[in-house]
């Protein structure tokens, strides 16, 4: 068994809650009853990972010499086969109930488990160790004729099987002779067999995915990574709001023995604009409308139009931060961290976010409710705020716990707003509106071209008046603020390439923060390195360095936060949405057309 965690994990979820696996079929990682709640197994925040005393449910077997973990085509569910040193195998399959029934989404706060033996007879031993209140204490079992209780003041769930509950309880080693099903659900009675149960869930899960993938309008090529970033997307969404976290984990570290251990399980709103535009574009107009949702009662909370950088899963505003004490930390790296202080921070960026988001209700046809004049209207105070704060000091997209600086890309996402808004009025038909904001956003332009632009490197650095360049210059083009053919623009990725970029992967920035020189790189940058070098003309050499990232996901298909540049490794928090956004962005932007091939 491995002697340390990593991020070599695969989700399951059904947009209401999400579990992490690994290569040996361990559940390390899930939160109950929701995705920013308290960690039911919270292995993966210990020193040992899988092999941690508590907050694991494992499936041990005997002599075993082979893992195999897949996820079955086109589908949240996921496969461990495991064989031992006689030849005998096992199947674990595991997944989160979720399916049309009765005209809604039924997507229980559940985990479902089958452990079917596939040859020979397997001898195993089942760990169900839950924990509560961040690892600190060990729920009261009480055991009843097919189920086991887990009770306590945070936690109140039952895991119904057919299997014997003794070997369970004992976790004594068994044979494995039958498939036995086991289902982590709120503490409520099951009526049906509990084999039959989970069967059945499995086959409406699988139904439900296969039919949401057809309905997206995928890219002829890198299908499978597409069709994996976007079911990942999905699955880092709470559907009950509509808000999107930017990560299901909290504190896994930047890089090796790092401070920078930050709780990710909150809905960012610039990082929730690209998970929505990465979707739309592939078609997944539900997931949009959601969002859009939680981001309409958000502004309605604010009529002010003085927004948070992040808030929580049901629109908290408040987001307090700890350190929790009891658990060891990824690898035994702490601190472990819950809540986020960047909820107090000025990112003005987030005007910007959100106004380029909410455009969508006032364009797309496919909604089933478009924006109109007073729908702009509430949004017009956002711009407002822009428009005042566009060249103010924040704390920047890198959310800086100690610096404030003007910075560039803080100030171009408010010009975004303004010009968007000339946009949504001219589509609305509101005349002197649309004038006003397109006044106002080219003034914007003029004074950042003016001020953001550095003589001396040659470029568009992080802030106004800075020497530092910052991968978020990449954006420029895409945002729509300048030309990528634009000297300009040419001449600052040339900078970016000589300073930021490593081999295939880009830092965001290399100078010093508030804890020292980054060491690791930033996965989405690399992504938006590969866009720029489209956007100039470099295809071959977009598309050729787009291969390569591919080979960096793990053997599940998924990216972490950062990446080593020296041994490869993934770090940060998991699975980051921004960087299955790049997956899906870029595939989209070098695919071949359907039309050209068929």
């Amino acid at each position: 068994m491995s002697a340390q965690a990593n991020l070599d994990l695969a989700v399951i979820g059904n947009c209401q809650v999400a579990a992490l696996i690994d290569t040996q079929g361990r559940i390390v990682w899930a939160c109950l009853p929701k995705p920013d709640a308290d960690p039911v197994f919270c292995a993966l925040l210990s020193r040992d990972g899988g092999d941690a005393a508590s907050g694991v449910f494992a499936v041990d077997l005997r002599d075993m010499v082979q893992a195999t973990r897949v996820y079955v085509r086109n589908t949240a569910i996921v496969e461990t086969t495991l064989t031992d040193s006689q030849g005998n195998g096992l199947k674990i399959t595991d997944f989160c109930p979720r399916f049309r029934s009765r005209g809604r989404n039924f997507r229980p706060a559940a985990l479902v488990r089958l452990i079917e033996p596939i040859k020979g007879r397997p001898i195993i031993k089942v760990r169900l160790r839950p924990r509560c209140d961040y690892g600190a204490d060990v729920p009261q079992r009480v055991a009843g004729s097919h189920h086991i209780r887990f009770i306590s003041a945070s936690l109140n769930y039952r895991v119904t099987t057919n299997s014997s509950l003794s070997p369970i309880l004992d976790e004594s080693p068994f044979v494995l002779g039958t498939p036995l099903a086991f289902i982590l659900a709120p503490d409520d009675t099951i009526e049906e067999t509990p084999l039959s149960l989970a069967r059945s869930w499995l086959e409406e899960t699988r139904h439900y995915w296969h039919e949401w993938i057809r309905g997206l309008a995928v890219p002829f090529d890198w299908q499978e990574a597409v069709i994996r970033s976007a079911i990942t997307l999905k699955l880092c969404t709470y559907e009950d709001t509509g808000a999107v976290l930017a990560a299901l984990t909290t504190s896994i570290p930047e890089m090796a023995g790092s401070p920078r251990n930050w709780d990710y399980r909150y809905c960012w709103l610039r990082d929730s604009f690209f998970v929505i535009l990465a979707l739309n574009h592939l078609g997944a107009t539900n997931t949009m409308e959601g969002y859009l949702r939680y981001l309409d009662n958000i502004i309605a909370r604010n009529p002010d139009g003085d927004l948070q950088p992040l808030y929580g899963l049901s629109g908290e505003a408040h987001i307090e931060e700890r350190v929790v004490e009891t658990l060891d930390g990824y690898r035994g790296m702490g601190p472990v961290r819950v809540g986020n202080l960047a909820y107090e921070q000025a990112q003005y960026d987030v005007y910007g976010a959100v106004v380029l988001a909410a455009r969508q209700v006032f364009f797309d046809q496919r909604l089933t409710i478009l924006g109109d004049a007073a729908a702009f209207a509430r949004t017009e105070v956002l711009g407002e705020r822009a428009m005042r704060m566009f060249d103010e000091p924040d704390a920047g997209p890198w959310e800086f716990r100690g610096i404030k600086r003007r910075h560039t890309f803080s100030a171009v996402m408010c010009w975004a707003a303004c010009d968007r808004l000339s946009r949504i009025a001219a589509q609305l038909n509101i005349g002197a509106r649309a004038a006003f904001w397109r006044g106002s956003a080219d003034s914007m332009r003029e004074e950042i071209l003016r001020r953001a632009w550095n003589d001396k490197r040659q470029a568009f650095t992080g802030g106004f008046g800075d020497d530092d360049l910052d991968a978020t210059s990449l954006l420029l083009p895409d945002l729509g603020f300048i030309e990528a053919d634009d000297p300009r623009f040419i001449a600052t990725l040339k900078a970016v390439e000589r300073e930021l970029v490593r081999g295939d992967l880009v830092f965001r920035y290399v100078h010093a923060d508030d804890f020292g020189v980054p060491v690791n790189t930033f996965t989405m940058c690399s992504f938006w390195y590969v866009n720029a070098l489209a956007a100039v003309g470099r295809m071959d050499e977009a598309r050729a360095l787009f291969e390569r990232l591919l080979h960096r996901r793990n053997s599940a298909g998924l990216l972490s936060e950062d990446i080593d540049p020296v041994s490869g490794e993934l770090w940060g928090n998991f699975p980051q949405t921004y960087s299955m956004v790049g997956i899906i962005t870029c595939a989209i932007r070098l695919s071949r057309a359907w039309e050209d091939l068929l």
